[in-house]
């Protein structure tokens, strides 16, 4: 499956929520991941981001899709890290 994950996290964790984040999605732009995960990665990574996160104070949201080629995406301005592959 297909996954987008925005947080909004306290500076004094977002750090150690960015390298959980990158080790399972690629970094799209502040804040923000996408990419494929099996069921059981994505299972890891919330399971990692709930040892990082204070739910009092900390936001994330994971957005599920079946496939990436549902997904109809339009950069405005410059896109910070290019998900596309061409080979």
């Amino acid at each position: 499956m297909y996954i987008i994950l925005v947080y909004d996290i306290n500076v004094k964790r977002v750090g150690r929520a960015l390298k959980v984040c990158r080790r399972y999605l690629n970094w799209v732009q502040n804040s923000v991941f996408e990419g494929e995960l099996s069921e059981a990665k994505l299972k890891a990574l919330k399971l990692a981001l709930k040892k990082v996160i204070h739910p009092e104070e900390d936001s994330v949201l994971i957005y599920r899709l079946r496939e990436q080629r549902y997904i109809q995406k339009e950069v405005m301005g410059q896109e910070k890290n290019p998900t596309d592959s061409f080979l």
